[in-house]
């Protein structure tokens, strides 16, 4: 088993931890062993398994006064329920799988918000009304897991503009001016600039008709995407194939030293800046989204939003299970990622099963008790402190289980 969750860790016979970090910096064994084996390494599983570094809940809770209620939601398995979702703060939508999270969310929540705000938008699920202070949201966005672009050539770093800033660094290079380079001769996606025997991909597909296909490296660009004479300019010595060839964090410093004198690297650094604090430092710039898991995809889309003016509030950010496939330590950066959201006035929506999100957030909406058609209605609706006290739920019930865990580790 591929996983992250600590009770399947504590159940393991063997646990085999890789790291110590992500991408370039990771793919070494740490630890290999039981249980307690792993919790005398000074890996970072065992930091957060032994409770050297923690997932700590907010200080202090958030308080709200503005809200929207859902009147009547009864979409599949929903019997007919009336749900409250606060503003300006985080909620999490939980309950056993086949609760009705899903489709409350994403069913009823995300459409119904779409329609009323900008009348466009698919059928929402049956419900009554939604009422309350929807006036006060300005936009409604579901940040999913799916690829963040079809095309092969999309990458991380075109996702969230930051490669516009760094075509146009190159383009102000003296090569490129005396050889009447644009900006657009460092794209991929148009002809001019890239190689046109693979068309910026870097690779040919080769079909093998009844079997999968084989990609090989280009022979006319050796892989490296352009032609030579537009490889040939340079930015302290190293070509747009270097730079797209960059992680997130060694671009970030690469840029970050002339930043102070360039305004262009100033910006380059300020869009890089948010795949970092979402945990993507060790993602490539140009690498191809099809390579992405679907939890580095959503992570993606996040930081593209932190990277927006979104100095002005008002949107509401819907997420379902967010930390699929999230070690303890991208958790802990994910929540710093939502209280980012939070500060500037928007509103977070997550349907998760994951204590550490769920104990952090400052309204629980609890369905069940359990799945199908024995679940679909309002098991609890408060403060993570308040549903640890909740009997009837299960959630309440690993929340305490959770927080005993904690503190004898304490």
């Amino acid at each position: 088993v591929v996983e992250h969750d600590e009770d399947m860790m504590r159940a393991a016979d063997f646990i085999v931890d890789v790291g110590p970090r992500a991408g370039r910096k990771g793919g070494n064994i740490i630890a290999a062993g039981t249980f307690d084996d792993i919790l005398k390494s000074d890996s970072i599983t065992a930091d957060y398994l032994t409770g050297r570094r923690a997932i700590a809940p907010p200080a202090a809770e958030r308080g709200w006064s503005s809200s929207i209620v859902i009147k009547g939601a009864r979409e599949n398995n929903l019997r007919n329920i009336d749900v409250r979702i606060p503003l300006g703060v985080m909620t999490c939508i939980t309950g056993v799988s086949g609760s009705g999270k899903s489709s409350l969310a994403k069913g009823i929540l995300y459409p119904a918000l779409r329609r009323m705000l900008f009348d466009t938008g698919v059928k929402p699920g049956d419900f009554d009304a939604i009422e309350g202070d929807v006036r006060l949201l300005r936009s409604v966005e579901m940040v999913d897991q799916n690829p963040i672009g079809k095309s092969s050539r999309s990458n991380p770093v075109t996702y969230i503009k930051a490669y516009d800033e760094i075509r146009k660094l190159f383009a102000d290079q003296s090569y490129a001016q005396h050889n009447a380079l644009t900006p657009a001769h460092f794209s991929f996606n148009v002809a001019g600039g890239r190689c046109e025997e693979c068309q910026g991909e870097g690779v040919i597909k080769v079909s093998m008709q009844f079997m999968a296909d084989v990609e090989l490296v280009c022979e006319a660009c050796g892989g490296r995407r352009f032609r030579d004479e537009v490889l040939e300019v340079k930015y302290r010595g190293k070509s747009i194939y270097d730079v797209l060839e960059m992680t997130v964090d060694d671009a970030i410093a690469f840029f970050g030293e002339e930043s102070k004198k360039n305004a262009t690297c100033r910006r380059i650094v300020e869009r890089l800046q948010p795949l970092q604090d979402v945990g993507l430092g060790y993602i490539k710039l140009g690498q191809s989204s099809s390579t992405l898991s679907g939890g580095e995809s959503q992570r993606v889309k996040l930081a593209s939003f932190l990277t927006k003016d979104s100095a002005q509030g008002g949107v509401m950010f819907i997420f379902d299970e967010p930390t699929t496939g999230l070690h303890f330590h991208d958790i802990s950066k994910l929540l710093a990622a939502f209280n980012a959201l939070i500060q500037r006035g928007h509103t977070i929506v997550v349907v998760e099963h994951n204590m550490d999100i769920i104990k952090c957030a400052d309204w629980i909406v609890d369905l069940g008790p359990e799945a199908g058609t024995a679940g679909g209605r309002v098991v609890f609706e408060g403060t993570p402190r308040e549903l640890e006290k909740c009997t009837e739920s299960h959630t309440g019930k690993f929340l305490r289980m959770r927080a005993k865990i904690m503190k004898n580790e304490k």
